[in-house]
């Protein structure tokens, strides 16, 4: 490797010497290449040679076949890949030479005319070569069959320029957050932005990170969710408004977990959950639709059929996939629930209360076979100290999840907001907190005050960006998905 940047970097003096700045501060391109390919792709041969189009494009050299007083190379800026031919009698002298001096990775600009190959390929005849940046480092050559699939997380850069499928999913995902915008927008919500340090974790039951400002001498946590600070927002009259926005979890890392990640968050006044249940469909239905071209889309061994949506209330789905016959009476009676815990091997605490071994419950026998979109709502209130009581039942709350190729996509809830109640749910997460639970909420005085102040009827819903993009995108790591995801030292 040494070998060979010495050798690139010898060749950069010989391109000084025959007059090129090795790095000029722009270079002005009439398409990129992308649009070139689009204008001119269609042409045909004749046509092409009977209103010769002139071009300046300009991008990295990804292949380089000389052939004496020739050759061909493969341009490409990411957007597309066009062929140029350097011909030394179609070249002034200086610009075939530093043909002779490129390697691949090397940036240059091409200016010439378009015409096609025997075999048929949109080609720039070359007549003037602009050098625009040295690559002194080897572009890998069989970049698919390398084995240590860390490296390729690494050294994203060097994944994007030689793995045309990992740009194109970041284009999707652009795309998908964009779609998303524009769902809400069009329904009347505002964007807005929330605080990333906080003087109280709170918004979901995580564990936060922790930082400390010297000016004002005092602890804040990275956001673990934007929620109490939205609400407040509404109880301040705004009544649709949504923030998407980075997360921080100090937790583990896996092929569905990342310590930073993106979410969505979106709160709507005056509805409840089952509002937000039937707006998530339509807005996930119709963005699989925009993104991919088809509401049957392909993820891992599977087709999700977004035509096909089930709804469960978390009992329902423990019941229907338990392997043991049950009814929902039973997930009632805790020596049963823990009976049937220790039958699906769930690891459990036996000082946690019934509503979170049901919730394990849930997980350990049901989160598996939720393949297809499907709604799991009606939660014990323990795993949801922001949720609002159902009044049929009062130890369940209003809550629901959106599971698609077993995980995860979205949660929300018909939101709390009795003051007094919300008092006493933070007091009951302080107690798990003496407990050991380092995941439950703080007191936070000012969200209650807040509420104290009315909260009108709300329904909120967070939906994790990363996840949505993995399955729309058929990428079933959330590595593949994020641009520099977090690893371990080298």
């Amino acid at each position: 490797m040494e070998e060979l940047e010495a050798i690139r970097v010898q060749k950069l003096s010989q391109i000084r010497e025959l007059g090129h700045d090795p790095y000029p501060t722009f270079y002005r391109y009439t398409h990129s290449i992308g649009q070139a390919v689009k204008d001119f792709g269609p042409k045909s041969a004749e046509e092409l040679e009977q209103s010769p189009a002139t071009v300046r494009v300009a991008g990295r050299i990804l292949a380089h076949r000389p052939f004496g007083k020739a050759g061909f190379l493969a341009l490409s800026d990411g957007e597309g890949q066009v062929q140029v031919y350097a011909k030394k009698d179609q070249l002034p002298e200086r610009d075939f030479q530093l043909y002779q001096l490129l390697d691949i990775g090397d940036f240059i600009g091409v200016e010439g005319t378009l015409f096609r190959t025997r075999t048929g390929e949109l080609t720039v005849l070359a007549k003037e070569l602009t050098f625009l940046a040295k690559c002194f480092l080897p572009l890998p050559e069989k970049w698919h069959g390398l084995t240590d699939v860390e490296i390729r997380y690494r050294r994203r850069y060097v994944d994007l320029v030689v793995n045309r499928d990992v740009r194109d999913v970041f284009v999707k995902r652009s795309l998908i957050i964009r779609e998303l915008r524009h769902f809400l927008d069009e329904r009347g919500y505002l964007e807005v932005e929330t605080p990333i340090l906080h003087p109280i974790a709170g918004g979901a039951l995580a564990k936060p990170f922790k930082t400390h400002h010297n000016a004002l001498d005092m602890n804040f946590y990275l956001r673990i969710a934007p929620e109490l600070y939205l609400k407040r927002l509404i109880v301040g009259g705004l009544n649709r408004v949504y923030d998407l926005n980075r997360i921080f979890r100090n937790e583990g890392i896996s092929t569905r977990h990342n310590p930073e990640f993106t979410m969505l968050e979106f709160y709507q006044a005056y509805s409840n959950y089952t509002d937000l249940m039937d707006l998530t469909e339509t807005m996930i239905t119709g963005i699989a639709e925009k993104v991919c071209g088809s509401r049957v889309v392909k993820y891992d061994e599977h087709e999700i059929d977004f035509n096909k949506w089930t709804r469960l209330s978390m009992k329902e789905a423990i019941v229907k996939f338990c392997p043991e016959k049950i009814d929902e009476a039973a997930l009632t009676d805790r020596a049963t629930v823990e009976r049937l815990l220790k039958l699906v091997h769930g690891e459990y605490d036996p000082r946690m209360p019934l509503g979170n071994l049901v919730g394990i419950l849930f997980e350990t026998v049901a989160e598996d076979h939720l393949i297809q979109p499907t709604l799991i709502y009606d939660y014990p209130i323990e795993l949801s100290p922001l949720s609002k009581v159902k009044s049929s039942d009062p130890a369940m709350v209003e809550r629901f999840e959106l599971y698609i190729g077993a995980m995860e996509i979205a949660n929300g809830y018909s939101e709390l907001n009795d003051p007094v109640d919300q008092r006493d749910r933070f007091l009951a997460q302080l107690q798990a907190r003496e407990r050991g639970d380092e995941e439950a909420h703080e007191m936070d005085d000012d969200y209650v005050r807040a509420l104290s102040y009315a909260m009108p009827p709300t329904a909120g819903e967070g939906i994790g960006i990363d996840r949505l993009a993995m399955l729309l995108t058929n990428s079933t790591s959330i590595r593949d998905v994020i641009l520099f995801p977090h690893l371990r030292p080298e």
